[in-house]
């Protein structure tokens, strides 16, 4: 009875049924919903970039693109800008979560509109038919470009595969990493082609957003191209299931590539400049007033209306937030944590406004160098940087300083000897990076003389001076036992919310972060120049290339408040140099250094004498492989009442990376690689 019950309602229902297969269902979202009206290209639109693969708040280079904020920090990723201290804090030379299968689904949006928009061509006016098919185009060539950073060669997926198909179908091998170049040009030149002059709507991109990444991503593939050649046995190589060039280019054509990706960088970012459609952050800037200039580039990173914004990513409080400030912020406001993002001395050691040694090193001693003479005294820790440049002061938190109503107090110690103060190491080379403050007899030993705090709160050591009790690392750190407390003796100021009544938390932040702004297409302008002087290529415009790299760098150097260039950039290693190291001062901690690293091949051993986008002993940070990073740490002198600083190894939650040549293009997805009959892995992997 039981079965013929069952049986009699799967009848019924077919039977029922039977007139009405051919009617959607109503949950389900048809082309004609979509592709036919502006509304529901929003829904498409809005999809799409919710997964485009830009780099904010919510990517961190240790675990890649899954949108999450938590531990948010930047450039603690090898770069030598920041520390921090936890695993998140290593050398890129991978991600968690590889570029790979959230690439392909949304290289199947853009492929998909591309195809299927001309169907529904009449429903729109001509000029928003053709902005729709730019923005796929635009996400296309992005996906691509992200990919191809990564990776080198790609699967160049540029059409719908239709599933279930045919394996060879589906199967679709790495093309070689020029091609891969080559499509990212082709794409983005489609997306200039047919985006509007004006973004229709706050997110959508158009035809400026495109030209700035279009040179941005060339001047990439002109590096790769150029500068592979000069690691040890040419970085190139092909996969063993193909034969196809996966990574690197061809001894015959790395030349005529480098120029035409640099000529293309070059055309684009001018194109932009020449608009008029953007300039450089000046609201409060004034000539002369050091106060004013630092307070004008702290406000760029969060003025909505900045006219040097080209792209930005935005998030509004609750709906849409990150965690910057709740991971970042000096310890006084830890939320629930602290300290993510520390500056080294050796990135502060980029800027104007600082004595020098011989080397190159800022002074802390009155000796030749950190290891001879005595101390320097000063009233006040912040009287060591009364000089430095404005644009460094917006960026970093110098002890002393005000953020959000404070004073910012640190202190890596208390001394309580006689002055004038010897450097307390004798040895302060990268081999005895490890040898620590508290392993000094000043501190260990009977009479002490050096205070320090392995803990904050009650763990903090308390020394008597003039009758109070004053704390030896301060109310911020260091804490050498405690990473959360200021590891380097500096905090980051960049993209944090300075207004004191903001009350920071997870998922509380919400300021805007600037994917691309004009200070990066003048810098663009200015390496591509530099690179087709020195690959003895004519101007593509007429122009004068060291005009337009010198006039790009002085227009940055001037709104930062450092000095300007004396005299023109000129077409040769050094003029390259001074471009580069302009790159790393302006766009410090926006995630682009740890690519400019990448494509200059200068994080090997071998060049890294070309790390800091100048010419640096590389013996003085690392040794072979390894490499370390230096803090500038404050010491109160009971004597006198005078701070002195110390420029010793990152002491706290000592952090040591590590980078290799095969690093400089990640291991495709194993499982990737197993199942495909076609997908190569890197060479040498």
């Amino acid at each position: 009875m039981k079965r013929i019950l069952i049986l009699s309602l799967i009848a019924l229902i077919f039977s029922s049924a039977c007139t009405k297969l051919d009617i959607a269902p109503k949950n389900i979202i048809s082309d004609d919903d979509l592709l036919t009206n502006e509304s529901g290209m929003e829904i498409y639109m809005a999809r799409m970039y919710s997964h485009m693969p830009f780099e904010d708040f919510k990517y961190m280079a240790q675990w890649g693109i899954n949108f999450n904020s938590w531990l948010g920090a930047i450039g603690i990723s090898g770069t030598g800008e920041a520390l921090n201290r936890d695993g998140i804090c290593t050398a890129f030379t991978g991600e968690n979560t590889p570029y790979w299968g959230q690439a392909f689904t949304l290289l199947r949006d853009a492929n998909y509109l591309i195809e299927n928009l001309p169907n529904y061509k009449s429903s729109y006016p001509e000029v928003m038919y053709n902005h729709y098919l730019g923005e796929a185009y635009f996400v296309r060539a992005t996906v691509f470009y992200a990919m191809a950073r990564r990776f080198g060669g790609v699967p160049l997926v540029t059409h719908v595969i239709p599933y279930p198909a045919e394996e060879d179908k589906l199967e679709v091998p790495r093309s070689s990493e020029e091609e891969t170049w080559d499509q990212v040009l082709a794409d983005f030149d489609q997306a200039v082609a047919l985006l509007q002059p004006n973004s229709p709507k706050t997110g959508y991109a158009n035809k400026y957003v495109a030209l700035s990444f279009k040179s941005e991503a060339m001047l990439y593939a002109g590096s790769v191209a150029k500068y592979n050649e000069t690691v040890a046995g040419r970085l190139t190589g092909f996969g063993q299931k193909t034969g196809v060039r996966v990574i690197g280019f061809a001894e015959n054509s790395w030349q005529a590539a480098s120029k035409k990706y640099f000529r293309e960088a070059y055309l684009a970012a001018q194109e932009v400049i020449k608009s008029g459609k953007y300039a450089l952050y000046m609201k409060k800037w004034a000539a002369n007033d050091p106060e004013a200039q630092y307070q004008n580039m702290v406000d760029m990173f969060s003025d909505e209306d900045s006219p040097e914004n080209i792209y930005v990513k935005e998030y509004t409080y609750p709906t849409m937030t990150h965690g910057f400030d709740a991971y970042s912020a000096p310890f006084i406001f830890k939320a629930p944590l602290a300290s993510g993002t520390c500056p080294t001395l050796d990135f502060m050691e980029l800027y104007d406004g600082f004595d020098r040694y011989s080397d190159g090193t800022i002074r802390v001693t009155d000796g030749t160098s950190n290891t001879n003479g005595n101390y320097l005294m000063y009233d006040s820790p912040l009287d060591f940087f009364k000089d430095a440049e404005p644009r460094l002061r917006a960026y970093v938190i110098f002890p002393g300083d005000m953020f959000k109503g404070k004073k910012i107090e640190i202190r890596a110690g208390v001394y309580t000897g006689s002055e004038p103060v010897k450097p307390l190491f004798n040895d302060y080379s990268y081999q005895a990076a490890e040898t620590r403050y508290q392993n000094l007899d000043a501190y260990k030993g009977d009479p002490k003389t050096l205070y320090l705090s392995p803990r904050e709160g009650n763990g903090q050591e308390i020394v008597d001076y003039n009758g109070t009790e004053m704390t030896a690392a301060g109310a911020n750190g260091p804490f050498y036992n405690n990473g959360e407390g200021c590891l380097t003796g500096l905090y980051d100021r960049k993209w944090l919310n300075p207004d004191p009544s903001f009350e920071a938390g997870e998922g509380k932040s919400d300021q805007h972060f600037i994917l691309m702004r004009y200070a990066e297409v003048l810098l663009n302008a200015a390496e591509a120049a530099v690179e087709l002087s020195l690959a003895g290529e004519s101007s593509p415009d007429g122009d004068d290339l060291m005009q337009v790299a010198t006039h790009a760098v002085n227009s940055i150097r001037e709104r930062a408040g450092a000095s300007l260039l004396t005299g023109s950039i000129t077409p040769d290693v050094a003029g390259r140099n001074i471009v580069r190291k302009e790159r790393r001062k302006e766009l410090a901690l926006e995630h682009k250094t740890k690519w400019d690293l990448r494509r200059w091949r200068v994080e090997h051993y071998e060049g890294r004498d070309g790390f800091w986008g100048e010419k640096r002993d590389k013996n003085l940070f690392s040794n072979n492989a390894r490499y370390r990073f230096r803090g500038l740490y404050p010491f109160f002198s009971t004597e006198s009442g005078k701070y002195f600083f110390d420029a010793h190894f990152q002491w706290v939650s000592l952090k040591t990376f590590e980078y290799n040549i095969v690093d400089y293009y990640f291991a495709i997805p194993g499982g990737e690689v197993a199942k495909s009959p076609v997908i190569d892995q890197q060479p040498n992997r």
